[in-house]
């Protein structure tokens, strides 16, 4: 059966390390938990930073202030 998971490599500072093994420790977690988990959050943010860049430029193409889009999203809920 295929694996379904690659490892990849990652250097740290030590001090880093400490701190991370110590969250380990006290979240009873494995480092590729901690990983996964801190890259996921990360790949969202930068999904909803995007997201929020393209809205913003839309909005200013069409003209619509920031006060205005609440308005808007309302009007269109009815």
């Amino acid at each position: 059966m295929a694996r379904v998971t690659k490892t990849v490599t990652l250097s740290l500072p030590p001090e880093m390390d400490k701190k991370i093994s110590a969250m380990l420790k006290k979240e009873g977690r494995t480092r590729s938990e901690l990983f996964r988990e801190a890259l996921r959050r990360y790949m969202e943010e930068q999904e909803w930073k995007e997201i929020t860049r393209y809205g913003r430029m839309k909005a200013k193409e069409r003209g619509i202030t920031e006060d205005q889009v609440e308005d808007i999203v309302d009007a269109y809920r009815k």
